[in-house]
C-alpha cells in the first residue's frame, strides 16, 4: 500500500506519515518547505521521517501544475492524505494571494491528479474556521457555513465544494476533516500555545485577545492522527440512481475532528502556567479581525462511523507539548 501525504514536513503531516510508516506503509511525502514559519523545524521533522526506508520525499509546491502532473503520472497511490495548505487566519489579511495559490489552485491540481489516477480514497484537511460566525453549538457538519469571517476560512469552504464536485463527477471517494485547533509536540510556532509557552519561559508578556473571553475546542495531535488513519480506511460510499431530492449521492463525507469540549482561554493559559512552572504576564486586547468567539465540535458522526473521537484533556496535552519544547529548544 502506498500513501501520498502532502504537507509531510508540516505538523499534522509529520505525525500522520510517522504513524503510517510505523505500520509498514510506504509513504511518499511532498512539501514546498515555505518560510511561513521556521523552516528548520520543518527540516527537523523531515529528518525524523527520513530514518524510515519506506519514506520518500520530494520538495514540491501544489501550485506547480507540471510538477503535480508528473507526480501523479509517475506514481500510483492507493490513498491520498492532503494536509498541505497555506495556514493561518491572521496571515490571510497580510498575504491573501498565497491562499489562492496554495489552497485553491494547488488543491485543484491535487484533485486533477486524483481524478487521473483513480485513488481509492482522498482525505483532505478542512478547518473549523468554516463555521465562521455561527452561534449554534456544538458545530455540526450539517450546519450551513455560508458566512466565513476570514479568507482562510473561505478557501477551506471552497475546498469542500471543489472536492464534492470531483467526487460527484468522477466517483472519487472523498472525506474532508474539519480540524479544531490542533496542538501538541512538534507543533506550529504561529499557534497561541507555542507563543505563550515561549513568552512565559522568557518572562515576556502575552497578548490575550478579546480580554480572555474566548473558548476553543483544542484537539491533541495523537487524537487527530488516530481519527485520520481510521477515516482513511473507511471511504464513503456513494449511491445511484438519484435520491428522493433528485441528487446523485457522491461518495463524499465530512467529519469534525475536535475534542468536543471548548476550553476557556483562562483555563488554557493556566494549563501552560502549570506545565511551565511560571505565571504569565498578560496584556488584555480586543478581538482580532477574523477571530471567532468560540469553537465546539459535534463528533457524533465520527464516533459512529469509526468508533473513536478525540478525548485528551488539555492539561495532559499541554504538559506533553511543554516537555517536548524544553527538550527541543534546550530550555
Amino acid at each position: 500500500m502506498a500513501v501520498l501525504v502532502t504537507g509531510a514536513a508540516g505538523f499534522i503531516g509529520y505525525f500522520v506519515a510517522q504513524r503510517l510508516l510505523a505500520t509498514g506503509t510506504e509513504v511518499y511525502g511532498i512539501d514546498n518547505l515555505n518560510d511561513y514559519y521556521d523552516v528548520s523545524l520543518k527540516q527537523a521533522r523531515l529528518d525524523q521521517l527520513q530514518r524510515y526506508p519506506a519514506f520518500t520525499f520530494e520538495q514540491l509546491d501544489l501550485f506547480d501544475r507540471a510538477g503535480m502532473l508528473a507526480l501523479f503520472s509517475h506514481h500510483h497511490f492507493q490513498y491520498v492524505i492532503h494536509l498541505a495548505a497555506q495556514a493561518g487566519v491572521r496571515y490571510s489579511l497580510e498575504n491573501p494571494f498565497a491562499y489562492a495559490d496554495s489552497n485553491l489552485s494547488g488543491f485543484l491540481n491535487l484533485l486533477e491528479g486524483c481524478r487521473r489516477m483513480g485513488v481509492e480514497h482522498l482525505v483532505f484537511a478542512s478547518s473549523s474556521s468554516v463555521y465562521g460566525a455561527n452561534r449554534k453549538v456544538p458545530f455540526s457538519v450539517e450546519d450551513r457555513v455560508d458566512h466565513p469571517v476570514s479568507l482562510y476560512a473561505a478557501t477551506k469552504k471552497a475546498n469542500e465544494l471543489m472536492a464534492h464536485a470531483y467526487s460527484s463527477l468522477y466517483q472519487i471517494p472523498t472525506t474532508g476533516l474539519r480540524f479544531f485547533t490542533v496542538y501538541g509536540p512538534w507543533g506550529r510556532p504561529d499557534m497561541a500555545y507555542f507563543k505563550f509557552t515561549e513568552a512565559i519561559l522568557q518572562d515576556r508578556p502575552i497578548a490575550v485577545y478579546n480580554y480572555g473571553r474566548m473558548a476553543r475546542d483544542f484537539t491533541y495531535i495523537d487524537d487527530v492522527v488516530e481519527s485520520l488513519v481510521r477515516v482513511m480506511t473507511h471511504p464513503p460510499q456513494g449511491s445511484s440512481p438519484p435520491d428522493t431530492t433528485g441528487n446523485n449521492q457522491a461518495p463524499y463525507k465530512l467529519y469534525n475532528i475536535g475534542n468536543h469540549q471548548p476550553i476557556e482561554l483562562r483555563r488554557f493559559i493556566a494549563a501552560i502556567e502549570a506545565a511551565v512552572g511560571k505565571t504569565a504576564q498578560t496584556i488584555l486586547q480586543p478581538i482580532q479581525p477574523g477571530d471567532v468567539m468560540s469553537t465546539y465540535a459535534d463528533v457524533n458522526d465520527l464516533m459512529a462511523d469509526v468508533g473513536f473521537a478525540p478525548n485528551t484533556p488539555i492539561e495532559k496535552g499541554i504538559q506533553q507539548f511543554v516537555t517536548w519544547y524544553r527538550r527541543y529548544y534546550q530550555v
